[in-house]
């Protein structure tokens, strides 16, 4: 895999490609299955073997073609509208990238996003994926393979208030919640609310409340959506960067109107203060 060069071209690719998804996912209301994207691009990694992960192989037909990866070709096919306009950007940002603008335009949190991950033509063998028909044993199965906690499980899990599964795809119909293109807590407060007509409850979903190790943070969850939104951030940023180390000073810029401000830490901080101190001389300015 070739190195990411990630300088201040790179992050203004980053920046054009963050504004066209923005408007493709609020267009097509595809935030759903271009979170699935994100999160089955990262889903492979194996902390063991240090295999799989956020590096883009889902775009091979050998692994879109997986039974868990149904309907994902979608997804991709929208991707490349992008990678069209934004060339430079590695597969595997632009799919982590989508993910992460999924959340926010459905009214989730900020997740922090670091560029720098390379494309793979390799892809993990089948079955890695978490099995919506089994239970916590194979959850923590999976995720822990990943190097993630109950604590992730149950924060990613809470995804599901965006979406619906489709029988073609799944072999379950449904949505989780009554608003499927809203990001919040709902999913929580819908399963421990029992039996809620048409809306889905795969045994995954189960497992969530039969577990008590599982049950506690749906219970947090439920009533604190800020806590969910704090959780599920930290957990989504870990899963998009399975297996992957930012260039080191790249991780943070500050990027106004298509121009890098500043790059590294101490770069932003610097340009942070410049851009708050020119705020207060405009806004002084003005009273005059």
């Amino acid at each position: 895999m070739a190195k990411v060069n990630v300088d201040s071209d790179y992050l203004k690719e980053i920046d054009k490609a963050r504004r066209h998804l923005r408007a493709l996912i609020s267009n097509k209301n595809c935030a759903p299955i271009m979170l699935r994207l994100a999160w089955h691009d990262a889903g492979t990694y194996d902390v063991n073997s240090r295999t799989g992960g956020p590096n883009g192989s889902i775009r091979n037909e050998e692994e879109y073609t997986h039974g868990a990866n149904n309907g994902l070709k979608i997804a991709l096919e929208f991707c490349e509208q992008v990678k069209a306009k934004c060339p430079k950007i590695t597969y595997a940002d632009l799919y982590q990238l989508a993910g992460v603008v999924a959340v926010e335009v459905t009214g989730g949190p900020t997740i922090s996003f670091s560029p720098g991950r390379k494309d793979s033509k390799i892809s993990p063998r089948e079955g890695r994926l978490p099995d919506a028909k089994r239970g916590a044993p194979h959850l923590r199965e999976v995720f822990y393979r990943m190097g993630l906690s109950d604590k992730d499980i149950v924060a990613l899990s809470g995804g599901h208030t965006l979406g619906r599964a489709h029988p073609e795809r799944s072999g379950f119909d449904g949505p989780w919640t009554k608003e499927p293109l809203k990001f919040d807590n709902s999913y929580f407060q819908e399963l421990l609310t029992g039996e809620s007509e048409g809306l889905l409850k795969l045994p995954t979903d189960l497992a969530l409340l039969e577990d008590q190790e599982f049950r506690r943070y749906v219970e947090l969850y439920a009533k604190d959506e800020d806590a969910f939104f704090k959780d599920y951030a930290e957990s989504h940023k870990k899963l998009s960067e399975l297996g992957f180390t930012p260039p080191s000073g790249t991780a943070k810029a500050i990027v106004k109107d298509g121009t890098i401000l500043a790059q590294g830490a101490v770069g932003v901080a610097v340009a942070a203060t410049v851009v708050i101190l020119s705020y207060f001389y405009e806004v002084k300015r003005r009273m005059k």
